[in-house]
């Protein structure tokens, strides 16, 4: 177990630094000997997570998708605003969620370690066809065009935040953006029950870090 756990920090330490490292200089111009100083760990130790800088760019990229920071909610469409509205929170202040931007906005690093966008794409399409399945989507929502339909304006919305203000209204411009997009797909019984204030997200968060407190604690 005590190996296990060594496991797991030297991987998790091994992927911030390489977050750190694609965050400020992109993937071309990053270096298996800086993420190394960052981490703090040995070379066998890197290669025994990762063989290669396009495994890292990979595993900085499916560290983003996760359950942490998610909460289970009654109204599905509910929690994906949540998850949108906390991945907003978070991104000016998480190394990975910023790594796994310049990442994907990479057009030749794309073709070798791909992107984050199919799975986003994919856990809208899980929580909103869930949603549909509750009566809280209207009977014509194809969850999948949704959910790409969202992607795309996301990606351009945190491009215009990222240009006008370094991100630090980005929480606004997604609650504006959840504004345009809910009316056409919810039902009115689900629209006028769901909160997209521009503080949605940090008290997401602020939640689910309790919740995950609190389960350490009991650990």
């Amino acid at each position: 177990m005590a190996r296990q756990e060594r496991a797991v920090r030297t991987r998790h330490a091994v992927v911030q630094a390489a977050a750190q490292v694609f965050a400020e200089r992109g993937y071309a111009a990053a270096t298996i000997a800086e993420i190394l100083d960052r981490a703090g760990v040995t070379k066998g130790a890197l290669y025994f997570h990762f063989d290669s800088k396009e495994a890292l760019a990979r595993g900085v990229i499916e560290a983003q998708i996760s359950e942490t920071h998610r909460v289970p909610r009654e109204l599905k469409l509910q929690e994906w605003v949540d998850v949108g509205m906390g991945l907003a929170h978070r991104i000016p202040r998480d190394v990975v969620l910023l790594a796994g931007i310049r990442l994907s906005a990479d057009l030749q690093g794309r073709r070798m370690f791909g992107s984050a966008w199919p799975a986003w794409i994919q856990l809208s399409v899980t929580l909103l066809e869930e949603a549909k399945e509750r009566g809280e989507v209207l009977p014509h929502v194809v969850p999948v065009e949704t959910a790409e339909c969202f992607l795309a304006s996301w990606i351009g919305t945190q491009m215009l935040s990222e240009a006008a203000s370094g991100w630090a209204d980005l929480s606004e411009r997604i609650s504006i953006l959840f504004n345009h997009i809910l009316p056409a797909i919810a039902t009115p019984a689900a629209l006028i029950r769901l909160d997209v204030a521009p503080d949605r997200g940090a008290r997401v968060v602020e939640e689910a870090e309790r919740a995950e407190t609190l389960v350490a604690a009991e650990a």
